[in-house]
């Protein structure tokens, strides 16, 4: 393993970290988010045309880069620095890889040249509400009940003389009241022989949909509800080509690579945050003296280095190898977690205040956990995956006579 970066990737950092800076401040932010599609949109035409974002990891055949997950991840990365709201997760981590892996030659050629454009964003509709589980970061999703349990719940999925209709409800859909299209799980096949399929929904012609951007924790991840009342949709894959299993096995392979970006992006954002509180504990001043230079508060800021520098490196790791992203994940959501509340803690009174940036990173931490994890489930699944908990392996039970 080269754990070096190339030149074309140190580009990319350098390029996109000096465009944030100058676009993405704090004020920038919260009006962006406060928006209809809950991102600057014109700064989203300009990171897809000039710098190619959407299509980083896309192949050259269909208009991408022709990279892979670490360039992705290191875009990410910058990306989580200055809590960017923006299309990029939900359309290049989550619906392009599916797409490109599932959809047909018809499908992939008209979809993802727009989308490496910028001028198609998309994202994944998944029934019960946790992404976690559907990506198979937390469980095992070949059971299917990731997708809404059956005929009683999640999405309903009927063939017709027109094409195929869809009934039912997805929540916690990133952007999903703004993505141009939508591919969305639902069931197929009547309840004893239901399987779970995905789907392609245009929102621009698709009759019977109902979008609603939901309230959520962190301003910066936009989230809907998206309900379907016999909605037109397309299978996405021929009807030959479709496994019996359904989509679980795209999904968790896309789930890794998701996780592995991710954990570069949170890593990004929990490094922004001790910076940010390095420069603070600086300037301001206590008994006379800068806060920074008080021996306690040294201590706690070098702990916080060496777990974002831990958390970097295995998010580094994983791009290179995805199948360890759900423990990467796991380690920079901790990161995060921990970094952001000794932010807010080290600013002190000024830390807590709505206006302060502070609690923008806070709340990303915290969204993150409830959306992708949480970091005991994440570390639970990779170690039953690695088989640390099969027989064989435990410690034996040593007893003890009284």
């Amino acid at each position: 393993m080269d754990a070096a970066f190339t030149a074309e990737q140190d580009e990319i950092r350098r390029t996109l970290r000096e465009l944030l800076a100058k676009r993405c401040g704090p004020e920038e932010i919260r009006s962006a988010v406060r928006t209809a599609h809950g991102y600057d949109e014109t700064l989203w035409r300009q990171l897809a045309q000039d710098l190619g974002l959407p299509g980083l990891a896309l192949a050259e055949e269909y208009g991408g880069a022709g990279c892979g997950p670490a360039e992705l991840a290191v875009a990410c990365e910058e990306a989580g620095r200055a809590l960017l709201p923006s299309p990029l997760l939900a359309t290049a981590a989550l619906a392009a890889p599916l797409i490109a892996a599932v959809g047909t030659d018809a499908q992939r050629t008209a979809l993802l040249p727009r989308i490496a454009a910028g001028e198609l964003t998309a994202t994944l509709a998944l029934p019960g509400g946790s992404p976690a589980t559907a990506l198979g970061l937390i469980g095992d999703t070949s059971g299917g009940a990731w997708a809404g349990g059956g005929r009683s719940g999640g999405v309903q999925a009927r063939p017709g003389p027109d094409g195929w209709r869809l009934y039912g409800e997805a929540a916690q859909v990133l952007d999903g009241h703004s993505a141009g299209l939508l591919l969305v799980a639902a069931h197929a096949g009547g309840f004893p022989r239901s399987r779970t399929l995905l789907f392609l929904v245009r929102s621009d012609t698709a009759t019977g949909l109902a979008r609603t951007r939901q309230t959520s924790l962190d301003e910066t991840r936009s989230l809907a509800r998206v309900e379907l009342r016999e909605t037109t949709a397309e299978l996405l894959g021929a009807d030959d080509t479709v496994d019996v299993s359904g989509p679980a096995g795209a999904l968790a392979a896309v789930g890794r690579t998701t996780a592995a970006v991710l954990a570069a992006e949170a890593v990004g954002a929990a490094a922004s945050a001790l910076d940010r509180t390095i420069e603070y504990v600086k300037v301001r001043e206590q008994f006379g003296r800068a806060i920074g230079s008080f021996q306690a508060v040294k201590h706690r800021l070098a702990d916080l280095y060496v777990r974002v520098q831990a958390a970097r490196s295995a998010a580094y790791y994983a791009a290179w190898d995805p199948a360890a992203g759900g423990l990467a994940l796991a380690q920079a959501l901790e990161a995060l977690r921990i970094t952001t509340a000794e932010a807010v803690q080290l600013h002190g009174g000024i830390g807590f205040t709505w206006e302060h940036e502070a609690h923008l990173y806070f709340k990303r931490a915290a969204a993150d956990e409830l959306l992708f994890g949480p970091v005991h489930r994440l570390r639970d699944h990779a170690a039953e995956q690695a088989g640390l908990f099969t027989p064989g392996l435990r410690k034996p039970r040593v007893e003890v006579a009284v």
